[in-house]
């Protein structure tokens, strides 16, 4: 399986959350991974037909069920790096809009994509007095290598947020700084706006994530 396809797979994996669970603000980040990837991979094998036919209905369960896990307005700040102090209030607002729009595209043409991958978390001890956390999983799969995810995240008021994944050592936030820094570079921040909303705008199937830096 594609690297990067296994990445937003095993997102799907870990963070959707069925709407029968309500998660405690408490809630350790290990238990909310691994609890929720079990209900997931039922609910996944169960309407995977159903998911594959209507688009709109795979865009509702990502919104409803699996971004609240993210913060967006962290992960974009990460992804812009040394160019987001140069934004003005109103461009950072429409870079976190553009960036959250186009990951909710990628991520439903991606979700569609389950078939057999099992997840497999690794131990950790967590501090009571920890608020950023490493939670370390494996994605396996028949036939292939085990894929090592870990998954940085950090405790709010609102419970524990992911803010980066790194899928084989390669971490999302890096990945997206380095085609975001060229766009800059080249256009300016009103043009990796206007060109993260061409993307999630793209007719299906053509918007991805950014390549990996050198590739």
């Amino acid at each position: 399986m594609n690297t990067l396809r296994s990445f937003w797979l095993l997102l799907a994996l870990v963070f959707g959350l069925s709407s029968s669970v309500v998660w405690a603000v408490d809630t350790p980040p290990d238990v909310l991974a691994r609890t929720t990837t079990q209900e997931v991979l039922a609910i996944l094998k169960q309407d995977k037909e159903a998911l594959s036919s209507n688009q709109s209905k795979v865009h509702e369960l990502v919104e409803a069920k699996i971004l609240p896990n993210f913060d967006f307005n962290r992960m974009t700040q990460l992804a812009v790096g040394k160019h987001w102090p140069r934004a003005t209030a109103k461009q950072k607002q429409s870079l976190v809009a553009e960036f959250r729009n186009l990951l909710v595209r990628t991520y439903s043409s991606s979700l569609t994509a389950f078939s057999n991958q099992t997840v497999d978390f690794k131990p950790m001890v967590i501090k009571p007095d920890d608020t950023d956390v490493t939670v370390r999983s494996e994605i396996r799969q028949p036939g292939g290598q085990p894929i090592p995810i870990n998954y940085s995240m950090y405790k709010t008021a609102f419970g524990w947020k992911v803010y980066d994944v790194a899928i084989d050592g390669v971490s999302l936030v890096t990945n997206y700084r380095a085609s975001f820094s060229s766009t800059i570079r080249q256009n300016g921040i009103d043009g990796l706006i206007s060109t993260l909303a061409a993307q999630s705008q793209a007719p299906r199937g053509v918007a991805k994530p950014a390549p990996r830096p050198g590739s």
